[in-house]
């Protein structure tokens, strides 16, 4: 078979999950990167995201980096298998950062965002596998 075929067949976890990763960096299209991301990790099985995001994704900022780490802990939570080391390696935000610009909304973003987000100083309303 071609490489072409294989591809499509047995796609490369962790080429996709780093090109997904990089794709936020474009601050125009970020939201869409992030869903698409989120779209991503949710779609794996547990040994396929093992695989995935074993490695660390390409440099980010300091807020996509907590982002991303947030995103990949809370997948591997749900599929029951440890984070990845790299994950510990990213130090969280110094400042909060919340999902909504709206003061009436922070107080539920402190008391709802997941545990993965929260850690990281990140206050949001959904997470991996949620839409809003």
């Amino acid at each position: 078979m071609s490489a072409y075929v294989l591809n499509l067949v047995l796609p490369d976890l962790p080429a996709t999950f780093a090109a997904r990763v990089g794709a936020c960096r474009n601050d125009a299209s970020t939201r869409l990167a992030l869903a698409e991301l989120n779209s991503f990790l949710s779609s794996l099985a547990a040994n396929e995201l093992r695989k995935a995001v074993a490695a660390l994704p390409p440099v980010l900022t300091e807020y996509l980096a907590n982002y991303v780490a947030a995103m990949v802990e809370y997948a591997c939570d749900r599929a029951k298998i440890p984070a990845p080391a790299w994950t510990r390696s990213i130090k969280p935000l110094a400042e909060p950062y919340f999902g909504s610009t709206l003061q009436s909304l922070r107080l539920y973003l402190l008391t709802h965002s997941p545990a993965p987000f929260r850690s990281r100083n990140l206050f949001i309303d959904s997470s991996v596998g949620a839409r809003v």
